[in-house]
C-alpha cells in the first residue's frame, strides 16, 4: 500500500534535511493508512475492542536524506502476523529512489498494559492483509 507525504519546514533539521526521528512518523502514517483503508481504524481497536498497538521494537535503515518539499511514497505491507505481534515493513521513496526502509513490531495490550492476543476476528483480518499484500512496493 502507498500513501504520498510532502515533507514540511517542521520536518527538517537545521540542514534542510529531514530529522531522523520524523522517519518514524511516516512509519505510523503508512500503517495507519494501511488499516484504514482495508476498513480497520486504530480508534476502532482501542475504543471498541479496548486494545492498543504499542511498538515494541523498530528498525530503520537510511539510506539518502529526504528534504524539505519533497514529495514521498509510504509503500507499507503487513509482513508477519502472530496472536500476540505483527510487524509491518516499510519502504520510504522519492521518485523511485530508495531514501529509507525499516519496520515497527507491535504488540496487542489491554488498556491495563497487558499483553493480549489478538481476538480470533482481527488476528484472521491482519493474516488476510499480509497475504493480500506480498510486498511493500
Amino acid at each position: 500500500m502507498k500513501v504520498e507525504y510532502r515533507v514540511i519546514y517542521g520536518d527538517t533539521d537545521t540542514g534542510g534535511v529531514m530529522y531522523y526521528a520524523n522517519y518514524l512518523r511516516l512509519f505510523e502514517i503508512g500503517r495507519t493508512e494501511l488499516l484504514r483503508r482495508q476498513g480497520l481504524t486504530y480508534r476502532d481497536l482501542e475504543e471498541q475492542r479496548g486494545l492498543i498497538l504499542p511498538v515494541a521494537e523498530a528498525h530503520i535503515r537510511y539510506r539518502a536524506p529526504a528534504r524539505y518539499d519533497d514529495l514521498l511514497e509510504i509503500h507499507t505491507r503487513i509482513s508477519e502476523v502472530r496472536p500476540h505481534r505483527v510487524r509491518f515493513d516499510y519502504r520510504i521513496l522519492r521518485q523511485g529512489r530508495l531514501l529509507a526502509e525499516g519496520y515497527t513490531v507491535h504488540a496487542p495490550v489491554s488498556r491495563e498494559g497487558r499483553l493480549q492476543k489478538f481476538p480470533p476476528d482481527i488476528l484472521e483480518f491482519l493474516q488476510t492483509l499480509s497475504q493480500e499484500n506480498p510486498s511493500a512496493g
